[in-house]
């Protein structure tokens, strides 16, 4: 499949799901890295009027999720997350922003992402890491 055959379903597999809400797109993907954008308007700020931590997390789950699942067989395997942690550096008030998930170690068993979510100057806002584990699928 090409490309943009490829990101077209998995945008279209976001439909009725926290992605579709939060408008996040993939618009890039390679063997070890997955892009995805998200707009920044007030329907993911938090009272400040700010990027919302929560929204920048569930970006850089999201990506790096998708990463993990893709870059393994999905018929006999599952990629789940087990942990997340995030920096948030910069605020955010609105405009788009950018993660991109690349593998920090690709194991048969345990998947390390980092996750940087960047602002249309290319400024990071925060900064990410998510741990997945591959797992059969009798156990999901």
């Amino acid at each position: 499949m090409d490309k943009e055959a490829f990101l077209k379903r998995l945008n279209e597999m976001n439909k009725n799901t926290l992605m579709e809400t939060l408008d996040i797109r993939f618009t890039d993907s390679g063997e070890n890295f997955m892009v995805a954008t998200m707009p920044v308007t007030p329907k993911v700020h938090q009272p400040y009027g700010i990027l919302h931590g929560g929204a920048s997390i569930a970006l850089a789950e999201t990506v790096g999720s998708v990463l993990s699942a893709t870059s393994i067989d999905t018929t006999k395997f599952k990629s789940v997350g087990m942990q997340m942690t995030a920096n948030h550096l910069r605020p955010k008030r609105e405009g788009l922003i950018t993660a991109r998930a690349e593998f920090v170690k690709k194991g048969k068993t345990v998947h390390l992402v980092k996750i940087e979510i960047k602002d249309e100057e290319g400024e990071v806002i925060s900064y990410c890491h998510l741990t997945n584990s591959i797992v059969s699928n009798h156990y999901v």
